[in-house]
């Protein structure tokens, strides 16, 4: 047998749900070697052999967030940070961060925020366009609430999208009025009127924005996410410059690209130019197409079949699209060759985005092993799970809004209704493969309190949620990097740790299987990431003090 590049040892490696435990690992030409004892592999070191000491602590195999948008997680890193855990937890404070931008901006210079969530403002409350007026007066303003479902901006912001008073609200999307004036809230569909007259990412921007989400990600773990909607900030640009990266091998980890396929979208385009189920260029691979089907439960406009709780009388959320126009589209995509990724986390949504793709199958194109996807797929019936599961069709969900926004869910839709959202063990248990994932921007990245939610199904203010859904961490982890492969094709290269695969491995602080959850939420850290066997993030230093000794 050759010998290893790299021995990994001195602590637990989890190779797999399946697979277990082991003491230590070898990794020669970027793929996993052997695994098995400490003496086992020692026979396998060579004068050139480097190694990593786990001193007791856990290595998993590289964490895969499998539903994410990296690239608007990589520009909103450079807007305004409005989420709750960095103190924005008033309408005051907010508007005190966009005066303070405001100070710098030139007049006219559009201002953009991220992650607000009124549930956890003391007013309880959205911001007012007139707010918003009163402290950037001379600048369009437009910041979204943490779901990016729901936005708030200022006159100026609905003056250049040519929203107006008499301006009807858009199918499946909103322009909320009060006592027949803006408040400046703007919901799903309707919010792509300003999307389409806001500056737009210059390409370089756009690269810089894909790296810099990228290697934040390494620094948690991650070694493969998916982009949800690529094309959605700016259009065919996007692709463009993942292409770019990745052509010059500077793509920081795995990608799975997912196409945004909405009427304003760049599906066909994207079809046409080659862009297609299959193709790889370094680590950048494509396969997906997403649609949107509804909006969240946190803003009050998913799809359900029963009345929110809250709100608006009546209020049973917002489809995108009707069911016609939904199934036209998961056709079309289907017959096209791409994997489907839908957009449903309301049960109606649910069933209109299920029965389509249901429909979509024919007989030179069944839908059996296309490995069809529904996002979020957060509010659903048992009997909609066992219709997945005869289909193959892979629910891709995040835990960590149950962590989030899980009082939330409470007040909005009440406690049945929220016991039973996000049932990673009812998934689990009919044979599916609920991949984990975050939704960034949406929600943190953070891999520690996702998997802290999944083994508690607690919420960040300690509200047990459906206990009977929680997973043992073992299986926590199994959704965070197996499921996550296998819904993106690549379960026979990443996932797991066994011999063959590639050696994606993730060294965590501590052992999760040894600690209380608790600590998970605050304690718990990624100290080195490897991809394809290469150290691409040392948080100590480690290796180098280890070389240098």
């Amino acid at each position: 047998m050759d010998k290893a590049d790299l021995i990994v040892g001195n602590g637990r490696i989890f190779c797999g749900l399946n697979d277990g435990f082991v003491e230590a690992l070898a990794v020669a030409g970027g793929r996993v070697l052997a695994t098995g004892k400490v003496s086992d592999i020692a026979g396998l070191a060579g004068p050139a052999t480097r190694t990593i000491d786990l001193g007791g602590r856990l290595a998993v195999p590289g964490l895969n967030d499998a539903h994410m948008h990296l690239l608007p997680f990589g520009l909103h890193m450079a807007e305004i940070n409005l989420r709750p855990e960095t103190g924005a937890r008033s309408v005051g404070e907010i508007l005190r961060r966009i005066a303070e931008k405001a100070k710098t901006a030139s007049p006219g210079e559009w201002i953009l925020g991220r992650g607000y969530d009124h549930n956890e403002l003391a007013e309880k409350r959205h911001p007012t366009a007139a707010e918003l007026d009163r402290v950037a007066p001379d600048n369009p303003v437009y910041i979204k609430r943490t779901c990016g479902h729901v936005a708030i901006a200022n006159t100026l912001a609905l003056r250049e999208a040519g929203i107006g008073h008499n301006t009807p609200s858009p199918d499946g999307g909103l322009i909320e009025r009060r006592d027949n004036e803006l408040t400046g809230l703007l919901a799903e569909r309707a919010m792509r009127l300003i999307v389409e007259v806001a500056p737009k990412p210059t390409r370089a921007e756009l690269r810089a924005a894909i790296d810099r989400a990228s290697r934040f990600m390494l620094s948690q773990g991650f070694t493969s996410v998916m982009d949800a909607a690529v094309g959605m900030s700016a259009g065919m640009e996007e692709i463009a410059a993942y292409e770019e990266l990745a052509a010059a091998d500077l793509l920081s980890l795995r990608v799975w690209a997912c196409i945004y396929g909405n009427p304003d979208g760049i599906g066909d385009k994207a079809h046409e130019g080659g862009y297609r189920f299959g193709r790889r260029i370094g680590l950048l691979r494509y396969g997906a197409v997403k649609v949107f089907g509804d909006g969240s439960a946190g803003g009050l406009t998913a799809a359900m079949s029963e009345p929110y709780l809250v709100g608006e009388p009546d209020n049973r959320g917002i489809f995108c699209f009707s069911d016609k126009e939904m199934h036209q589209f998961l056709a079309h995509y289907h017959a096209l060759g791409y994997q489907l990724a839908i957009h449903a986390i309301g049960d109606a949504a649910i069933e209109q985005v299920l029965s389509g793709i249901e429909k979509a199958g024919t007989t030179d194109q069944p839908i059996a092993g296309r490995r069809h996807r529904i996002e979020h797929c957060g509010f659903l019936s048992d009997s909609q799970i066992v219709r997945m599961a005869k289909a193959g069709i892979d629910p891709v969900p995040q835990p960590i809004f149950m962590y989030e926004f899980g009082d939330l869910y409470l007040r909005n839709v009440g406690a049945e209704r929220t016991a039973a959202a996000y049932p990673m063990r009812k998934w689990l248990d009919a044979g599916l493969h609920p991949a984990a994932s975050s939704d960034a921007p949406v929600s943190t990245t953070d891999p520690f309190k996702n998997l802290f939610t999944m083994t508690t199904r607690m919420s960040n203010r300690r509200t047990v949620l459906g206990p009977d859904q929680l997973l043992s961490m073992a299986e926590a982890l199994h959704a965070y990097t197996y499921c996550g492969a296998y819904t993106q094709f690549a379960e026979h290269e990443v996932g797991r740790l066994v011999p063959g695969q590639a050696a994606d491995i993730a060294v965590l602080s501590d052992d999760l299987l040894a600690i209380e959850p608790a600590h998970l939420e605050h304690d718990v850290r990624c100290d080195l990431t490897l991809l394809n066997g290469k150290v691409v993030f040392d948080r100590a230093g480690e290796l180098g003090a280890a070389a240098a000794e």
